[in-house]
């Protein structure tokens, strides 16, 4: 790391210590140094992936959806709907509409995610008013698909990057916690009605044309996430077992369950090492946060990540996002 960089990080950890007047140890010092690297990392490699999200969606949107007055689902159909109808400028809807989202984001998720959020969102309608609508194709089929495919893949580098730049996982979310309904069953009924309205204010061909766009979008997000649907099961092997579970507890406010196993990796006749294994369920907007903390105890960790449908009990809907 830049010695600059090292020296602000070092001397920010002494003065955290110096708030809470408490007289560090070096060993600790060291720890918070450590910590605050993997963070700085993170939110590096997190804005980086938010930023191209935001360039990958604008020109999906204005290479290939707007100039021929294609349709998406989410928010960001509503907002062409709206624009298509109102003539208001499709920048400004965008950033209206999301508000209602971005403070259920708020309350419901976490404060650093909404406000990552609003700041990708802003960044979005930013470039797609300063960015002019050119006209790539006339195929509509193509203009279906690679609209599609490059708004989901800024969809999909955005939540990779810890925060969304269409509000509709987020109510998801929200209503999941208050219904007995799942977040594919919420999104799925949300998108019905958007593509119902399109059918009765413009033609069902419009609609159907949104349809495709639609499911090329989220086929690319669930491409780009690496096959991560609502949840994600953890199963993490560390020397460190008991750091990790206290992590998950504490900063991530979530439950885990812990497995006494062995470690398989020993030559014939020697005896199998004794470790705890820590198995965890998050979504897949906490799964940034996870790795970070991870890193920070044990970079080194064996992770196996899969994707779980949906989850019932435990504390998965009880609890807020931290």
């Amino acid at each position: 790391m830049n010695p600059i960089f090292q020296y602000i990080i070092i001397e920010a950890a002494k003065n955290k210590f110096k708030k809470k007047k408490i007289k560090p140890s070096s060993k600790q010092i060291e720890r918070e140094v450590q910590n605050a690297k993997v963070e700085l990392t993170h939110f590096i490699r997190d804005s980086f992936l938010i930023l191209l999200g935001v360039l990958s969606a604008s020109f999906g949107l204005n290479g290939f959806l707007l100039p021929n007055s294609f349709l998406d689902g989410g928010v960001t159909g509503i907002s062409l709907i709206t624009s298509e109808l109102t003539g208001i400028s499709l920048s400004v809807l965008i950033v209206l509409i999301n508000i209602p989202f971005m403070v259920i984001a708020y309350s419901t998720i976490s404060r650093q995610f909404a406000v990552r959020s609003i700041i990708a969102i802003l960044l979005l309608a930013f470039t797609i008013h300063l960015f002019p609508v050119t006209t790539i194709t006339d195929d509509k089929l193509l203009i279906a698909v690679f609209g599609g495919f490059f708004l989901g893949l800024g969809i999909g580098l955005a939540v990779r990057g810890g925060s969304v730049i269409d509000g509709t996982e987020v109510l998801a979310v929200f209503i999941s916690r208050k219904t007995s309904m799942t977040i594919g069953d919420v999104i799925l009924i949300f998108n019905i009605i958007i593509f119902a309205v399109a059918a009765y204010v413009f033609s069902i061909e419009i609609a159907l044309y949104a349809i495709l766009t639609y499911l090329a979008a989220s086929k690319t997000v669930d491409f780009v996430i690496t096959g991560v649907e609502e949840y994600i099961g953890v199963t993490i092997i560390s020397d460190k077992s008991e750091e990790i579970r206290l992590a998950i507890i504490e900063n991530l406010g979530r439950g885990c369950t812990l497995y006494s196993g062995k470690k398989g990796f020993a030559k014939r006749g020697e005896p199998l090492k004794q470790t705890d294994i820590v198995y965890t369920l998050v979504t897949r907007l906490e799964l940034s946060k996870l790795q970070t903390e991870l890193d920070k105890i044990d970079k080194d960790a064996f992770i196996v990540m899969h994707s779980i449908k949906d989850a019932k009990g435990g504390m998965i809907k009880k609890r807020p996002l931290k």
